[in-house]
């Protein structure tokens, strides 16, 4: 089995724009489905674009119209009810069909580390990461049933140069360069996975087409571990800004931001040490490229390439004055 023809569902967002550029680079003829109103990350040339509404079913039917994909990715579903709907119509159009999860649906805490793929899937914490596992169950048991081939991907805390990891988008990066504070949960200790979205897509484009990927699940990651501390210290170092942390507890940053409970218990509080010998054993080769300094680098200098994305959000700049003040 040998991928040469891949649909992309999604194909402009900060991960799937990645494999859309790695697929094209590596020869396969690459098309994309979304509802073609992103700007921020074009489609290249030499993609074929389809636009329909995802959630619209007649709407998919019409425009892959019985057009067949050697594989599917597919990075716009979130729901079981959005599976089926998805699978109803692309599964009899391909021959792999790729799930995009996520690796926030790993048992949190983590009773063990490394975490690996065998790791129970389990996150009272967050409504994202359950209705990622409610998929992947209904996805095992159409894949069981003989309905659809299926690959599963676990994608961890991938960027691009559009995303700054830290809660609050681009405000904190305004507040260091302003010589204000920032707020990391516990302290600041807690070891964290980043990931380029090159790195991963050129790991993900290696199980499209290959045997071995069916039936399986996948977690793609850098295994570059970095502390929170780390993060925010490379962030500063690439804006020119210095850097002034305060720590709170997580009990202390949800009980003043509930807004933030699900990322922080439902994700961040908890070490991501990640197993990556799976995919490396599939992708022969494979490495992660682009260490979180080089990173941060490029988040800066896209942000400071165009004064209309250094958005300060007042909220969020208002909460974190809040934080330190404790």
């Amino acid at each position: 089995m040998t991928s040469t023809s891949l649909l992309v569902i999604g194909g402009t967002g900060q991960i799937s724009a990645s494999v859309v550029r790695q697929a094209l680079r590596d020869g396969l003829a690459v098309t994309v489905l979304n509802r073609g109103s992103t700007t921020i990350r074009p489609v290249p040339a030499g993609v074929e674009q389809l636009v329909a509404d995802v959630r619209d079913e007649e709407a998919l039917v019409a425009a892959l119209d019985g057009r067949r994909f050697d594989s599917v990715a597919d990075f716009l579903t979130f729901t079981p009810d959005q599976l089926a709907s998805m699978l109803r119509v692309v599964a009899p159009l391909t021959d792999q069909y790729v799930f995009i999860g996520s690796a926030s649906a790993y048992q949190k805490p983590p009773v063990t580390l490394p975490i690996t793929e065998a790791t129970p899937l389990f996150n009272p914490w967050w409504s994202y990461s359950r209705d990622k596992i409610a998929c992947e169950r209904l996805l095992r048991d159409e894949h069981l049933a003989g309905r659809v081939q299926a690959t599963v991907v676990r994608p961890s805390h991938t960027y691009d140069e559009t995303h700054v990891p830290l809660l609050g988008g681009w405000t904190p990066i305004e507040r260091m360069r302003r010589g204000d504070a920032v707020v990391l949960h516990g302290d600041g200790t807690s070891l964290w996975a980043l990931t380029h979205s090159s790195d991963f897509a050129r790991a993900f484009v290696g199980l499209l087409g290959h045997p071995g990927a069916l039936g399986e699940a996948f977690h793609i990651m850098s295994p570059e571990l970095l502390t929170w501390n780390m993060i925010a210290r490379d962030l500063a170092d690439a804006a020119g800004a210095s850097l002034h942390v305060v720590h709170r507890t997580t009990q202390v940053l949800t009980d003043e931001v509930p807004e933030w409970t699900a990322d922080l218990c439902g994700d961040r509080s908890h070490p991501a040490v990640f197993d990556t010998s799976k995919i490396r054993a599939l992708v022969p080769g494979w490495e992660a490229r682009v260490p979180f300094a080089e990173g941060a680098r490029q988040i800066v200098a896209w942000h400071d390439a165009d004064a209309s994305r250094r958005t300060v959000d007042p909220w969020v700049d208002d909460t974190y004055e809040r934080l330190v003040a404790l």
